[in-house]
């Protein structure tokens, strides 16, 4: 009996000098720790001095492995007014666009790299469904929801790879890219037809690292983001047409027919006619062949394409033909080929009337 209050002791003193062992062990851990951080920030200063032209790189950075790249936007740059008002706007598009679904968009890069919002924006813009997994957590599982949605958005846009080039990649977006982000945002924007007038010539300044022989080799590469005053938009001045659908439907018709009738008065010379306005237009080869027979002369088969299948080609043809048009003395249509291509029809009417404004005499 009298051993065990002993025992005990012993025990009990066993327990703490392991605790402070352990306490003690892990205190030397982080002090080496630190010593190994703070020798390896005096390398890096040593091997990759400061460039003054850019700002100072992360730690990343300096574990790239040898040839792989990243970028990131200046700083300079990111606080462009003209930038950040793009910014806002589009996130302001969203929030509007999936009010229904009650998707609050704050941040574009940390609220669409997963793809989920963007599952819904291209679903209810495009009318389509993508069949994927409703929520993911893995990064596996959120590439893959990309990937399905972003190939939904090339198929219902019609994009082929040339026309996406560099501007946006499964990777780039899951990656936060802001840049890949903004491009395929406009994209949809011009595509849809969004009633939102984007700021124009926003250009971002992008600073791409790579490692090249165990250096860090740096270069600024320029992103144009939007062009010119094709990015305005045409809604937001409202004219005739405005009026006729908003308040005269049934005069509407009666324009519609009078257009019908001077289209078809000279397509019939090619035996050719059109029984729709709303959508006989859409992939610019009338609009082609017409400003021919209009200014007489014949437009060669192989400036245009004649059959177009991807949004491409019918934006080139809706082009050509805008081009025409201001060869001929009119004015540019104030539409985006883009608008007449997804069969806007306030676009098309717009443009075909110019036409019957000028031409309406000629035999």
């Amino acid at each position: 009996m009298a051993s065990s209050p002993t025992g005990f002791t012993l025990k009990k003193e066993k327990k703490d000098e392991s605790l402070l062992d352990k306490i003690g062990t892990l205190g030397r851990k982080k002090k080496v720790r630190e010593v190994q951080e703070l020798t390896e920030e005096g390398k890096n200063a040593i091997e990759y001095p400061t460039n003054p032209l850019i700002p100072d790189l992360g730690p990343e950075f300096y574990r790239l492995e040898e040839n792989e790249e990243r970028s990131f936007i200046d700083p300079i740059s990111k606080d462009d007014p003209k930038l950040r008002e793009l910014i806002q706007i589009l996130i302001d598009w969203i929030n509007d666009e999936l009010a229904d679904f009650r998707i609050i968009v704050k941040d574009l890069e940390e609220d669409l790299f997963d793809g989920q919002i963007l599952q819904k924006l291209i679903e209810k813009l495009g009318h389509v469904k993508v069949e994927v997994p409703e929520v993911t957590q893995s990064e596996i599982g959120q590439k893959q929801k990309l990937r399905e949605v972003l190939a939904t958005v090339h198929r219902r846009l019609q994009l082929s790879p040339t026309c996406i080039d560099d501007k946006w990649s499964v990777d780039s977006i899951h990656g936060k890219s802001l840049v890949a982000i903004l491009n395929l945002l406009v994209t949809l924007v011009r595509a849809f037809n969004a009633p939102r007038r984007l700021p124009e010539n926003v250009v971002v300044h992008v600073i791409s690292v790579q490692k090249r022989e165990g250096t860090l080799v740096t270069r600024k590469i320029i992103r144009e983001i939007t062009c010119g005053n094709e990015d305005m938009g045409n809604r937001a001045e409202r004219d005739g047409f405005d009026t006729l659908f908003d308040h005269a439907p049934d005069k509407l018709n009666v324009v519609k027919r009078s257009l019908i009738n001077f289209v078809n008065k000279h397509l019939n010379k090619i035996n050719l006619e059109i029984t729709d306005l709303d959508s006989q237009f859409h992939d610019g080869v009338f609009l082609v062949l017409l400003m021919g027979l209009l200014e007489g002369y014949f437009v060669p088969l192989y400036c245009f394409h004649q059959t177009p299948t991807s949004l491409e080609q019918k934006v080139h043809n809706v082009s050509l033909s805008f081009e025409l048009m201001e060869d001929s003395g009119l004015t540019r249509p104030k539409a985006r080929p883009e608008d007449v291509v997804n069969e806007d029809v306030k676009s098309t009417l717009r443009v075909l009337y110019n036409l019957f404004t000028k031409y309406k005499n000629i035999s």
